[in-house]
């Protein structure tokens, strides 16, 4: 019997990037996994393609915010992982927090009183519950007087919406008044 050790192949781009993303403790640039990989943010970018194609169907998925990439569980793994790791559900978000979320996930970046001038309402509870469950994020301030806070949807949003990206939020619908 032949006790040297067999050479494995060389892993894939693909392959690699999702070992770099599997022990990134949070999203990675593609400049990040680029120096990680020693390669271009080019290459990085054609293999986030080929492993987005290879993991559909899987467990997990690839999540794309604001120039940053992370694995996460699939969407319909949700209460099994839920059950797995001991989560109680969040009470639902309300009809008014889910409309505030819209305008937030749609007009991105946004100021309170830009939510406001939309909802025709006060949009404080909301922006706190969806600050409180980290689905908004505050991304700087508004060069408008006051300087109100911008707000825009996390990648906790994401994952609890189940998209892969914000490109993927569906059409809005027109509407008009007659």
């Amino acid at each position: 019997m032949d006790a040297t050790p067999h050479a494995t192949p060389p892993l894939s781009l693909p392959a690699l990037v999702e070992s770099l993303l599997f022990v990134a403790p949070g999203p990675a640039t593609l400049d990040q996994l680029a120096q990680a990989a020693e390669t271009t943010p080019d290459a990085i970018e054609a293999a986030l393609d080929e492993l987005t194609v290879a993991l559909a169907g899987r467990g997990l998925r690839l999540q794309r915010l604001g120039g940053r990439v992370r694995l996460t569980t699939a969407p319909d793994a949700a209460a099994a992982v839920q059950r797995f790791l001991g989560l109680g559900q969040d009470p639902p978000l309300s009809p008014a927090v889910l409309e505030t979320m819209a305008i937030i996930a749609y007009r991105q970046p946004i100021t309170r009183p830009e939510i406001e001038a939309v909802r025709g309402v006060s949009a404080d509870h909301a922006v706190r519950t969806l600050l409180a469950r980290g689905l908004i994020e505050e991304v700087g301030r508004a060069e408008s007087v006051g300087r109100p806070f911008l707000y825009a949807p996390t990648a906790r949003f994401l994952e609890h919406f189940g998209l892969p990206d914000l490109d993927s939020l569906p059409p809005l619908e027109e509407t008009t008044d007659h």
